[in-house]
């Protein structure tokens, strides 16, 4: 008698003993039965079963760990084992990072099985290089591989989206820039797993240029007008009245290719089993999204704090490059970085404790025929907002749990398979509403007239 087939689960989490796995299971174990959801079966997974066993006693306390959750023990450097995990799972969480260094065995195996990948990464050269490397499997197979499934980038994916279908014709926008301003009654705390990402991103720097020297430009969205002039590095005179700085974020990137996609199926990607009622908002969501030129900026009340960032970008720049300068900045993350990054990473309290705002300012014509006219210069400016709770411990959950429930509840609407951003796969889909009733919030804040003297 042939032994019975392994059981396979709704969810995997893997990496769930890390510093933000445990707050991935603490976040799913609310939507387990008896709630109502699609998800009902659910494993996490890691290097030590003790600590993966450790980290689900945490996420499910006061209470005990549910009996029914199973631990699965996997390791990034052991294929066999991620393609025994991936064989058992119809969605796996991938919160084990660096993504450069974790991230693509996880993405390949669930590929080749035929699973779905959802990660939290914000690393561009990670990202474009599974694009490049898995999606002719995963789309033969049937898997989608979406990163950025976290903070990093939804809240900039669909908060862009927002904004831009607050442009009701015959108005556009021309340029659209996020101002990141993050709160906190205590001190805001990063840990060592992003700061480490930053320092390799940064070294590897090289290598994400050359991938894209290698591959085929994208299609460049139509935008009307000139772009917009670069402008200052720092700045104050935004209409919030925050001090700002640019800063290099996946989520410029991570927007950008969606806007490519879009631009190349103007529809959006078709479903595998979509219903005719879903092609029809599918197309009409996808019409009434305007592209624009978009960036990020960091904003603070405090010039003080960007003085941080900036002196932490200026220490990754300098020392990344080689191997005792990269080694220095693991060992001294609080050091080089004026505290903003500790190896122990955030206390409980500091986590309650923070939010979010991103505001998105966008200018633009507030009749698109004047972007063509000699000297034209946008007329019109719409504000929007997207607040949430803390950005690394509590929004990254909420949106990567939400993200899967959407890909269990709503999958003949989505594309077959393939490597894609967020936005290009769940902006037509209910997720924004989804996160709006698991504490984040999408406003329309202001619209004006630009005036010139």
């Amino acid at each position: 008698m042939a032994p019975p087939e392994p059981e396979v689960f709704d969810v995997v989490i893997f990496g769930a003993s890390g510093f933000t796995g445990k707050y991935v299971i603490r976040e799913a174990l609310k939507f387990l039965p008896p709630a109502s959801s699609p998800l009902r079966t659910l494993a996490v997974a890691g290097r030590s079963r003790d600590r993966v066993a450790a980290a689900l006693r945490w996420a499910a306390a006061p209470a005990p760990p549910p009996e029914d959750v199973h631990i699965l023990v996997a390791d990034s450097s052991d294929p066999a084992s991620l393609a025994a995990l991936a064989a058992r799972a119809r969605v796996v969480l991938s919160c084990a990072g660096p993504f450069r260094l974790h991230g693509r065995p996880v993405a390949a195996a669930c590929a080749a099985a035929g699973a779905h990948c959802l990660d939290i990464s914000g690393e561009p050269e990670f990202m474009e290089r599974v694009e490049a490397d898995l999606h002719e499997v995963a789309t033969r197979n049937g898997s989608l591989i979406v990163s950025a499934c976290g903070f990093d980038s939804v809240p900039a994916e669909l908060g862009f989206l927002f904004h831009s279908r607050q442009w009701e014709p015959p108005s556009a926008p021309l340029s659209v820039e996020a101002y990141v301003h993050l709160v906190s009654d205590k001190k805001i705390v990063g840990n060592i797993g992003t700061f480490e990402s930053a320092v390799l991103g940064v070294s590897n720097a090289g290598q994400l240029q050359a991938l894209r020297r290698s591959r085929p430009r994208r299609a460049k969205p139509n935008i009307p007008g000139h772009p917009p002039p670069k402008g200052s590095l720092i700045e104050h005179s935004n209409p919030l009245g925050l001090w700002a700085m640019k800063l290099p974020s996946a989520d410029t990137v991570v927007v950008k290719r969606t806007l490519s996609t879009v631009t190349e199926h103007p529809d959006g990607l078709p479903g595998v089993e979509e219903t005719p009622d879903y092609t029809e908002h599918r197309k009409n969501f996808w019409s009434s999204v305007k592209p624009a030129h978009f960036g990020v900026k960091i904003a603070s009340r405090s010039f003080m704090i960007l003085v941080r960032f900036l002196f932490t970008g200026v220490w990754i720049g300098l020392l990344s490059h080689f191997a005792f300068g990269r080694s220095l900045l693991l060992k001294y993350p609080e050091f080089f970085s004026l505290g903003l990054f500790s190896k122990t990473g955030p206390t409980e309290e500091e986590v309650s404790s923070a939010s979010f705002k991103m505001w998105f300012v966008g200018r633009g014509y507030s009749d698109v025929d004047r972007a063509l006219e000699r000297g034209s210069k946008p007329d019109k400016e719409v504000i929007t907002r997207v607040s949430g709770p803390e950005v690394g411990y509590i929004t990254t959950p909420i949106v990567l749990v939400q993200c899967a429930l959407v890909l269990l509840s709503q999958r003949g609407n989505l594309p077959k398979g393939g490597v894609y951003t967020p936005g290009a796969v769940f902006g037509p889909t209910d997720l924004q509403r989804r996160l709006q009733e698991n504490g984040l919030s999408f406003d329309l804040v202001s619209t004006r007239t630009l005036r010139y003297d």
